[in-house]
């Protein structure tokens, strides 16, 4: 455990690679020895004595705020364009996402090299994966954190990290390490999406075992490929050869799902230490006597030397998948008993909005799931389809300014497995509604669904939950999928306050005439 020792423009500037500069050593020298009170990227949230690294996005420059950074007292400025007439020390680098991460991790003293770094990467699944590997390390009495897209939990305090669908920030990450390091934590767990290892979010991250769930089609619209895609999520495991040496003995793991098409290319990318899961015989560590019911599920998860029976309360059988990443990373990775893993997966009760069951008294099952990708969404309706005694009704949308293909992708899953298909609005953000509604139905034709008999095109996102449950009997299953957890829905650039556990009770609650939540408002309920 370390404590905070601050540092100088001059030391920070001074921590990073020389090819990550463009500045000369001579400009480097001459930077003043003045404290550095914070790294940010947001001129918002610059306070006197703070560096401001202007970040190039996909709509905003950094640059342009310079001079407000300046005005609320940045003490130094890091940019990838060549200014001139800056009043505050102006440092060029050639990536100014690489930078930011690199140099919060500098400031807050490099926390993760103190700590055992486990990150979960994926298409779906990170979040459960993660949240068992914690309930693992808890269960083995290890003194461990956790950062997800959902909370970050230090120690007895869980903060809401308010993310819709992404990383941190890296100063907010380093920020969450550091505070994890000073209050004795010895390890601790990162969900690590491909935005987080594409922007640099996670760069300065020593991890010492990552793990993948799958990767399948998302975010081609950020990555552009496929393959670009894919790359990304293994840049998280290519990094485990560029670890530091820590004091923790753990020697690097990469944690790989042997049914994941991915995994042969992973494989043989991968120079560290491996283990593979799959839920077939033949891998490190498999499932076998697989079995579910309404408590959820049982299996034993056998490996070399051990055998464990597993019960997790969790449902869907594709979180047999995520309980054997969990037990590879923590079992195999860490030497961890597999009592304690066994204890640590039968101790999680649930994740917020992962197959999240709403229950007011109604006849039927009404679930909030987070499955937003095509893969996702099939794995869902594979798993309310074993509950169902009668329909599966599924209500779901897909977002603007996002992969195009996944819409159709998505709708034609539903019109597959699901009986019923409500499809609706999903951030759309600056994107036309009625375009992206458009996309899904034929992709829902294509699969020979009908309108207004097998799907409907239901706007506003209230109203199209609200028919679910007013179309429900006894025995069938309503499944809410895409913003699971989520807090906000974005329509054109403004976040409005959305819950779909919300929207399902105040659903329910107009049903039946009962005390329930209102419905919380969007823009379409105008329309």
């Amino acid at each position: 455990m370390t404590g905070f020792v601050p540092k100088t423009l001059s030391q920070l500037i001074g921590s990073l690679p020389p090819e990550a500069l463009l500045a000369t050593a001579q400009a480097i020298a001459a930077l003043p020895a003045v404290a550095v009170t914070g790294v940010t990227e947001d001129s918002r949230a610059v306070t006197p004595g703070m560096l401001f690294v202007a970040v190039r996005g996909e709509t905003l420059d950094g640059h342009r705020y310079i001079p407000q950074a300046i005005e609320r007292g940045a003490v130094g400025i890091l940019g990838t364009e060549p200014l001139e007439y800056v009043h505050v020390p102006y440092i060029q680098v050639t990536d100014a996402r690489q930078a930011l991460g690199l140099l919060s991790a500098a400031f807050y003293n490099y926390p993760s090299r103190n700590m055992t770094v486990i990150g979960v990467t994926g298409t779906d699944g990170k979040t459960t994966t993660s949240n068992l590997i914690y309930q693992i390390l808890l269960a083995a009495r290890i003194h461990a954190g956790i950062i997800s897209t959902v909370n970050a939990v230090i120690g007895d305090e869980v903060i809401d990290t308010g993310l819709h669908v992404t990383t941190p920030t890296a100063p907010e990450i380093q920020r969450y390490l550091a505070r994890m390091d000073t209050s004795g934590l010895t390890h601790a767990v990162l969900e690590t999406t491909s935005h987080g290892l594409a922007q640099h979010r996670v760069t300065g991250c020593d991890y010492d075992i990552a793990v993948l769930t799958n990767i399948t089609h998302e975010h081609l619209n950020e990555h552009g490929t496929f393959e670009a895609y894919r790359d990304a999520k293994a840049s998280l495991f290519l990094r485990l050869a560029q670890r530091p040496p820590k004091a923790n003995g753990v020697a690097p793991l990469a944690v790989l799902n042997a049914d994941d098409p991915s995994y042969e290319y992973l494989r043989r990318r991968i120079s560290v230490r491996q283990v593979a899961y799959s839920l077939n015989s033949g891998a490190d560590l498999w499932a076998e006597d697989v079995r579910h019911d309404v408590n959820g599920l049982h299996f034993v998860a056998r490996g070399a030397d051990f055998q464990i029976p597993i019960d997790c309360r969790i449902m869907g059988l594709f979180n047999v998948s995520n309980c054997l990443a969990a037990i590879a990373a923590t079992v195999i990775g860490l030497g961890i008993s597999p009592h304690a893993a066994q204890q640590g997966i039968a101790s999680l009760y649930g994740i917020p909005g992962r197959m999240e069951s709403i229950a007011m008294g109604q006849p039927f099952i009404a679930l909030v799931d987070f499955a937003h990708t095509p893969n996702a969404l099939e794995q869902a309706l594979k798993a309310v389809s074993e509950m169902a005694k009668g329909r599966v009704i599924a209500v779901f949308g897909s977002a603007g300014l996002r992969d195009r293909e996944k819409r159709r992708m998505m709708a034609e899953v539903s019109a597959r497995l699901a009986d019923v298909s409500i499809f609706t609005a999903e951030d759309p953000r600056t994107e036309s509604l009625e375009d992206i509604l458009k996309d899904m139905a034929a992709g829902a034709e294509s699969q020979g669904g009908q309108a207004e008999h097998s799907f409907w095109c239901v706007p506003d996102r209230g109203n199209a939950i609200r028919k679910a449950v007013r179309m429900a009997h006894e025995g069938d299953v309503v499944i809410v999928c895409g913003k699971g957890h989520e807090q906000s829905m974005c329509f054109g650039a403004k976040e409005y306050p959305w819950d779909d556990r919300r929207a399902m009770r105040a659903a329910l609650a107009e049903m039946f005439s009962a005390t329930g939540p209102s419905m919380p408002y969007l823009p379409t309920q105008d329309e």
